[in-house]
């Protein structure tokens, strides 16, 4: 008895073509071949073959774009950061300071260090011109310095007499020198000198220099006014004149926003007249109107 077998019939998960049309007659006496036994048990190991144009996918336009513009983003940001954080290193012009000044040491052409920049070119003739009139009469010499802030120093009294002490190393020096400071940025003033040159000025025109004309003046940025009218004031004290005076203190006075009790009574009136108007305008009329209408019925 025999039996035909196709090999498609007995293995058809394997999808394995047939060789060829005729049909393989298998004997129940005959043994089996062993190598179609071994090729039916053996697992076929398939491979699949990827190439790279099909693995490889490009990203998507628009997620390029993003992408780059996220780049030149961060990289604006970086930049930023940078000149912010890091402060650029100025020229050797812009590098004057309070240390420049002491360092410098007094001015040899003129009666003036300006390292605030505040000061005009004619208030600086005009001071030149003032005091140096004084020397040449009463032997007294007068510096004014401006400086934006005092890093050094706790106000501008203590930064006035290290400039004299350093100016004017000894008592000889610095007897009949004067010394007037000016900070800008924090609006004040002081006025320091020599023995001679307080005595020669009085405690009072001292005092009154600096708690008016300064910080006064300075306080509304008239800075050229505040050194002029200082210098004169001094000069007139040790001239032995009448002394010209300073500007008063102003009051700041702000007015305020809340209203009296007398204007908020009124503003209630006149609120409660116009509510009551609209109520009953808002009950009568559309009563009036649906009478109206019912007695046309």
């Amino acid at each position: 008895m025999e039996t035909i077998l196709s090999p498609h019939s007995l293995s058809p998960i394997f999808h394995q073509r047939p060789s060829s049309s005729s049909k393989t007659l298998i004997s129940p006496s005959q043994p089996q071949p062993r190598s179609n036994s071994v090729s039916l048990t053996k697992p076929i190991n398939s491979t699949i073959k990827i190439h790279p144009s099909q693995s490889l996918k490009l990203p998507h336009p628009k997620l390029t774009s993003w992408l780059s513009r996220t780049h030149h983003g961060l990289a604006a940001l970086a930049l930023s950061l940078a000149l912010n954080f890091c402060p650029i290193l100025p020229s050797s012009s812009a590098l004057a300071s309070e240390f420049d000044v002491l360092n410098d040491g007094p001015p040899k052409d003129s009666y003036v260090v300006d390292d605030a920049g505040v000061l005009s070119r004619v208030t600086k003739s005009d001071l030149k011109r003032l005091l140096s009139d004084l020397e040449s009469r009463k032997n007294f010499h007068i510096n004014f310095v401006t400086v934006r802030k005092l890093t050094s120093k706790a106000d501008a009294f203590e930064y006035a007499d290290q400039v004299l002490e350093k100016w004017y190393p000894t008592i000889e020096e610095g007897s009949n020198k004067g010394i007037v400071v000016l900070v800008t940025s924090q609006k004040e003033g002081a006025v320091t000198g020599g023995p001679d040159f307080i005595k020669a000025v009085g405690d009072t025109i001292l005092d009154a220099t600096v708690s008016e004309n300064l910080p006064v003046l300075a306080t509304d940025e008239k800075y050229n006014e505040a050194v002029f009218s200082s210098a004169k004031r001094l000069v007139a004290a040790i001239d032995g004149l009448p002394d010209p005076g300073g500007p008063a203190a102003k009051e700041n006075k702000r007015e305020s926003n809340f209203k009296t009790k007398e204007e908020t009574e009124e503003k209630r009136g006149q609120f409660t007249l116009v509510v009551g108007g609209l109520l009953v305008i808002a009950f009568v009329v559309p009563m009036a109107q649906y009478y109206a209408y019912v007695s046309k019925k």
